[in-house]
């Protein structure tokens, strides 16, 4: 037995499950592991838009795709990606020395990837139509007793508590690199996103100088704008890095201390450092970002910025993206149009 789950690793032996190429899914837990009954899966939006753009749009497609994976690989995990996304379910058994302090009964959000989580589905996903990135599903999920999840708020209905625990990781690091400086400007590519629009607001509650939003398109201007969350805000492809910059630059008045990028397309490594100020931070939470092309990309560049990788994890941020999501009024109408779209 593992706390971090090697006992389920069926293949390759001596990696960890976020590795693994397969899991176990056997539903008889551990002594330290939690059972699951699953209700909703959130696909990550990069592993989403992978999906639909390789299936063309057709919704069955993407749905059969999906079951493939998580009936090959005992786990939702793309292979493309390398992305999965979270789920929410019942505890249904914890085991006697599960440190997680669950309990039968607990509604909850995993805050863990669906990459490292060992998933079985019983339904075929019959209830889903493949066309958004949250997944009605009936199957089991385990927890190790390293995993992270939480009690779903009673104040916020399922669809809305797993999109904000989704992305819960990216206004709490921005938080915290925000606060690290002396009032920065701040860029969020993909401002009008999930978790765009909680670290704009994480970055504006931390004491940013200035913020600016970059969306690709008019109408996400629009609603940008109209959420008002963001000093500013601009057009442009983050897949163009000279436009991007001087977008950038344009509205800031010089490049930004600190540029986040929440996109979901792959090739924003660039344009996100050369807008960047020497000295600055460009944190990468998108799962579509390339960190070779991002490292590489920053030397050819002579960039003095330093990248870190989003990672998910920030102590308590759960908590602090449901505050941010309670507290501004703007974060809400943006994640209502989102949701609504999809």
């Amino acid at each position: 037995m593992s706390a971090v789950g090697l006992h389920r690793v069926l293949a390759p032996a001596g990696v960890l499950p976020q590795a693994a190429e397969r899991l176990d899914t056997d539903p008889t837990i551990r002594p330290d592991e939690v059972r699951i009954t699953v209700e909703r899966l959130n696909l990550d939006a990069a592993s989403f838009r992978q999906l639909r753009e390789q299936a063309g749009g057709d919704g069955a497609a993407v749905r059969r795709a999906v079951l493939e994976i998580i009936e090959t690989r005992g786990k939702m995990h793309n292979p493309v990606t390398g992305s999965g996304g979270m789920l929410i379910g019942t505890v249904a058994e914890v085991g006697p020395d599960s440190p997680l302090g669950l309990k039968p009964g607990d509604r909850v959000a995993t805050l863990v990837s669906l990459t490292l989580t060992p998933l079985a589905v019983s339904d075929g996903l019959a209830g889903w139509d493949g066309r958004s990135e949250q997944v009605p599903c009936a199957g089991h999920a385990i927890l190790f007793a390293r995993s992270i999840a939480a009690v779903l708020p009673d104040d916020l209905d399922a669809e809305t508590a797993l999109a904000v625990f989704d992305v819960c990781g990216a206004p709490a690091l921005t938080d915290r690199v925000v606060r690290a400086r002396t009032a920065p400007t701040v860029a969020v590519l993909g401002g009008a996103g999930k978790s765009g629009s909680l670290a704009l607001a994480a970055a504006s509650r931390a004491g940013a100088a200035r913020t600016l939003g970059v969306v690709p398109t008019p109408a996400e201007r629009e609603r940008l704008a109209g959420a008002a969350i963001a000093d500013a805000v601009a057009i442009a492809d983050a897949r163009d890095p000279v436009a991007t910059a001087a977008a950038v630059t344009g509205a800031l008045g010089g490049a930004a201390d600190v540029t986040v990028v929440c996109v979901d397309v792959s090739g924003c490594e660039h344009g996100a450092i050369l807008a960047t100020a020497a000295g600055g931070t460009v944190i990468f939470f998108s799962m579509a970002t390339s960190f070779p092309a991002a490292a590489l990309g920053a030397e050819g560049l002579a960039a003095d910025v330093t990248m870190l990788i989003g990672n998910g994890y920030v102590p308590g941020h759960a908590a602090f993206a449901l505050d941010l999501f309670r507290a501004v009024s703007g974060v809400r109408s943006l994640f209502r149009a989102r949701l609504s779209a999809d």
